[in-house]
């Protein structure tokens, strides 16, 4: 008897779409995910068993199109794959291991973020399923929405800052300054509610240090 291995006749990342070539609405799409991620990389440099994708497809079966969020983080897997990184997020390429979060930022265009999404994200297994609207309100719904995945349903957690113990993090929103732009964004935070701090937000913590003492951060 043959032994057939069903992955040989998937297709690889590198055959694949690498997104759904949808415009974003506006910058706090990107700039949002990036945050998100310049945090983790502070926090989690010695760590190498992560992926946080923006925009990215993620696909989990050869015969469905990709899902794209606008950011997902996955664990348990390589954080660099080759010279160039993933094109895409292939699941069949990464053990079958799923995100374990997805994010959606609700734009001007709304993109069925409370209702299809939920049911797309749920069918691939993804744990924790995070909903911002940075600029808008639906009607009884909450700037940030955080889901659990609780026998094929997603539960809404309580509350402003939601602890998640299966990622060792928590999400919350709250006013800072990024790239200039003070405003609301979204952060990460330990299991105490404090706020995990950016590489700037600590570099001008050092040196206000600094200049607190009387040295000239110059002459260093």
């Amino acid at each position: 008897m043959l032994n057939y291995n069903t992955l040989h006749c998937l297709p690889s990342s590198a055959e694949l779409p690498d997104s759904d070539d949808t415009p974003v609405d506006n910058e706090l799409q990107i700039l949002i995910p990036n945050l998100l991620l310049a945090i983790l990389v502070n926090i989690w440099q010695k760590r190498d068993d992560w992926f946080f994708g923006i925009n990215m497809g993620v696909y989990y079966a050869g015969s469905k199109p990709a899902i794209v969020p606008d950011a997902f983080l996955s664990l348990g897997v390589e954080r660099f794959v080759g010279e160039n990184g993933r094109s895409s997020y292939v699941l069949w390429e990464e053990d079958g291991i799923p995100p374990i979060l997805a994010l959606e930022i609700v734009s001007q265009t709304y993109n069925y973020e409370y209702e299809q999404k939920k049911l797309d994200y749920a069918e691939l297994g993804i744990l924790y399923y995070v909903i911002y609207a940075p600029t808008r309100l639906r009607r009884k719904r909450q700037r940030l929405e955080v889901y659990r995945l609780v026998n094929g349903e997603y539960i809404l957690q309580p509350g402003d800052k939601i602890w998640m113990p299966e990622v060792g993090l928590g999400i919350g929103r709250e006013q800072g300054t990024y790239q200039g732009r003070t405003r609301e964004w979204l952060y990460w935070y330990d299991e105490n509610g404090n706020r995990y701090s950016t590489q700037e937000e600590e570099l001008q913590a050092l040196l206000a240090r600094l200049q607190a003492r009387g040295i000239d951060p110059n002459t260093l």
